[in-house]
């Protein structure tokens, strides 16, 4: 998880202050004490700290704190905010030109993932906002990063605009914005060459590339790994270009996290979007509250509904409810419900957004076995089509073949039929439980996009 450190060690230290119905001044700054040093540990930049803790301590301490009732919640709650703040306060949204095609300058070190965040920007862009847009290979000096967008874009079914390695990435992002008009692509996105930040002459080319397209969107992709040296990269790049926006790569490789906390603050960039794996759709609008909310324990529901939006069809899941309501739930609607949660991402990563999952015994050590899930996949494939309809016919002969035919043991078919009938007791109740209104009036139909 992103922040696990950091998360961890502030999260012990609130839980300190949380229920206590006075606090004191020295409460508050051993607390702060404790604060300093997580944030020091994950990495976060010393000046950034240094005014964290002074602005946290001056709210603390004094009127805010001594007129509430619950003082405990009242520091937490100023905490949250000021790591929010220093992580931009609110959602810096992606610019959309009054004239299309909006353009991205894609910039940034060699070995950041630039390429492919590019590929997943284009993506997040058609699936979520509905957006045509164009990828521009104008990086003609890494060998094989031209043919790696090509790749991408064929992998997403998306167009990529390419001169090859021999014209010049001014003349190529020229002549992309310009196919880009004639085919009515309302985003163009031009991956240029990775560069360290102190190459004056591919400086300057980029440079030349802004000044041609007048971009309304400079993005840098930093690995947010290489901790406080992707603050200097940003600063630099800012000095230079003047940059709109950061995207952070291997978010969710990273646990300390400094970089996130600390490159808003010294640049006055806003982080975009963040990088939360390596597929194609893992990559997220940056939320600096949510994100706080997750670091401090507190989950992400916001986040978790988007995810399930996303995935989930909603027809799809009108009908489920009708089975359910009817009893008629099946062990294949069961097998489609799985696959749509684990489009969603990781199970313990999700599992983890729920608020006070935190306080859950044992769930900062929690490690869904995706195993055991691809074994209830295979347990119920290997059934007939009336089994899965009918599981209570499954006797013992069928049990056996069908644990010879998943390969899984005759334990785990029992353990599956047996958690599939108590789920289906419980999903009945609790549609029951939601569709009456007080005297008996129906309300809306209790969704469940997935269990």
């Amino acid at each position: 998880m992103a922040f696990e450190g950091l998360a961890d060690r502030l999260q012990n230290t609130i839980q300190k202050i949380r229920g206590k119905g006075k606090v004191t001044e020295d409460d508050v700054k051993a607390m702060m004490r404790d604060v300093r040093l997580a944030l020091l540990e994950a990495d976060v930049n010393f000046k950034v700290v240094k005014d964290f803790v002074k602005r946290v301590n001056e709210r603390a301490i004094g009127q805010e704190v001594m007129k509430s009732l619950t003082p405990g919640q009242q520091v937490i709650k100023v905490v949250k905010e000021e790591l929010t703040e220093l992580m931009g306060g609110e959602q810096s949204k992606i610019a959309v030109s009054s004239r299309p095609p909006t353009v991205i300058m894609m910039v940034g070190l060699q070995g950041a993932g630039k390429t492919t965040t590019s590929g997943k920007l284009a993506n997040l862009l058609r699936k979520k906002y509905n957006r045509k847009p164009m990828l521009v290979a104008a990086d003609i000096y890494r060998p094989a990063a031209i043919k790696q967008l090509e790749t991408l874009g064929k992998q997403l079914g998306m167009p990529v605009f390419s001169l090859g390695d021999q014209v010049s990435p001014v003349e190529i992002a020229k002549q992309a914005i310009a196919k880009a008009k004639e085919e009515h692509h309302d985003y163009v996105l031009i991956d240029t060459a990775g560069r360290l930040h102190v190459d004056e002459n591919l400086m300057t080319e980029l440079s030349d590339i802004k000044d041609l397209t007048k971009p309304d969107e400079i993005f840098l992709v930093v690995d947010a790994m290489t901790g406080q040296d992707a603050v200097n990269v940003a600063q630099s790049f800012n000095e230079q270009l003047g940059l709109t926006g950061v995207v952070l790569t291997k978010l969710d490789g990273d646990t300390r996290g400094g970089a996130a906390l600390s490159i808003r603050s010294v640049t006055n960039t806003p982080i975009k979007f963040v990088g939360m794996g390596e597929k194609l759709d893992a990559l997220e609008a940056f939320h600096p509250e949510r994100m706080a909310s997750r670091i401090l324990g507190m989950g992400d529901v916001l986040t978790l509904i988007e995810k399930a939006q996303a995935n989930v069809d909603e027809e799809k899941a009108k009908e489920l409810e009708k089975k359910i309501r009817s009893a008629s739930f099946t062990l294949d609607d069961f097998l489609e419900q799985l696959g749509q949660v684990r489009n969603m991402g990781p199970l313990d990563e999700i599992l983890k957004m729920l608020p006070g999952a935190n306080k859950i015994k044992g769930m900062d050590n929690i490690s869904i076995d995706e195993k055991q899930i691809g074994h209830v996949e295979a347990i119920i494939r290997s059934m007939t089509k009336t089994e899965k309809e009918q599981p209570e016919i499954i006797n013992a002969s069928r049990r056996k073949r069908i644990a010879k035919g998943s390969g899984t043991s005759i334990q785990e078919v029992n353990r599956l039929l047996k958690q599939f009938e108590d789920m289906k007791k419980m999903m009945k109740q609790m549609t029951n439980m939601g569709s009456r209104g007080p005297k008996g009036k129906k309300k809306g139909g209790f969704k469940f996009p997935f269990m």
